[in-house]
């Protein structure tokens, strides 16, 4: 047993790669988020306005207001099941829910039928969600914390998620005069992690089509985690019925090109420096996704952009009756509120809308314009 002290993330993966090899870049990124003394989601999740990054919950009360709707919406076309698993994957700081439960008090029943499950593996992000959803908790049915999807209790589900797949590790594979290598972390000449191709040949079958014609040097992602995730929750749809909606940036056909970024003060910076201490993403391949969730069973997994989603749901007549008769500043705050959410060139085009039911249902997000 190795009982060896780090004073860094990095130093333990340079000790760890110089025993044992070259690291895949998922084996990098678990590291990175998820180490139990350096990983950034366990010591250091830095999400709002002055931390790292913020996500659509801290930008408006809206976006939780509008979620929730769909939820309900959900649950009384379910049969108003009574209690049924409210659930949500990498729920952050609690903004969402704290959102979606305020406005469910208007759905009778719906509070009094949830048992609420946040899939969370911060331990100091569960001390903020149990501080934020606190008031809740005598009206739910119960309030319990999972460290993974397949804990889930079964039952029905509606489950929320948003920035939760992007977080999950993935790999990178480049195109070499060879064929396709996978990607993987070594170290340096000076002992510094550094990006190299690993030895052995990718196999095809986890290639997208056109990547034998793709130049020397392109790079395709593949992440077997999402993949994963997204068929345990399918498979609870099926056998428990239910409706999950999964929000991230990302593309809703399969390509090819680098997206792995680190996030720190709200700018990127070099996902190898300094691991631990910032955020680590790539963008979703949402058209894999979608072929995950087909070839699991459902019927009808549905993609729509952001923008769409959330003015289907109504976000400029919320955004009116928030601001109706108020001062001019507070109507300038939602619309930018509005344009941060949905416009084109911000969230609204970027972030999709992933939209999974069994049986399927009638529900906005039926995958126009993503």
């Amino acid at each position: 047993m190795n009982t060896r002290q780090f004073a860094s993330l990095a130093e333990k993966l340079a000790f760890q790669i110089g025993q044992q090899g070259p690291i895949s870049l998922a084996a990098y990124m678990h590291a990175c988020l998820a180490d139990p003394q350096f990983g950034y989601y366990t010591t250091r999740p830095g999400i709002g306005e002055k931390a790292d990054f913020i996500t659509s919950p801290e930008v408006s009360q809206m976006f939780g207001e509008l979620i929730c709707g769909w939820c309900a919406a959900a649950w009384q076309q379910l049969g108003r099941p009574a209690p049924f698993c409210l659930a949500e994957l990498g729920p952050g700081t609690g903004t969402l829910m704290a959102d979606l439960l305020r406005a469910a008090s208007r759905a009778e029943g719906f509070i009094e039928a949830a048992q609420l499950v946040l899939v969370e593996m911060s331990p100091s992000l569960r001390e903020r969600q149990e501080t934020v959803l606190q008031p809740w908790k005598t009206r739910l049915d119960g309030i319990a914390w999972a460290g993974h999807v397949s804990a889930l209790p079964q039952m029905p589900l509606i489950a929320i998620a948003n920035e939760f797949l992007d977080a999950l590790p993935f790999r990178q594979y480049v195109k070499s005069e060879s064929g396709w290598r996978e990607i993987g972390i070594g170290t340096g000449g000076n002992g510094e992690l550094v990006r190299l191709s690993l030895p052995s040949l990718t196999d095809p079958a986890i290639l997208p089509e056109g990547a034998d014609r793709e130049p020397v040097g392109a790079i395709f992602e593949h992440a077997p985690a999402r993949e994963a995730a997204i068929g345990e929750i399918a498979t609870h749809l099926l056998d428990h019925r239910g409706a999950a909606l999964l929000i991230d940036y990302g593309h809703g056909v399969s390509g090819f090109g680098d997206t792995f970024q680190a996030m720190r003060g709200h700018t990127h910076t070099d996902p190898f420096a300094e691991p631990g201490l910032h955020d680590l993403t790539s963008h979703v391949d949402f058209g894999r996704l979608v072929a995950t969730a087909k070839s699991a069973g459902l019927l009808q997994p549905a993609l729509a952009t952001q923008a769409d989603f959330l003015l289907e749901l109504g976000l400029l007549e919320r955004a009116g009756t928030l601001g109706h008769g108020k001062d001019t500043a507070t109507q300038e705050s939602l619309h930018r509120q509005v344009e941060r959410l949905a416009g084109p060139d911000q969230m609204g085009n970027l972030f999709k809308v992933l939209r999974l039911t069994s049986p399927p249902l009638d529900l906005p997000g039926h995958g126009h314009g993503a």
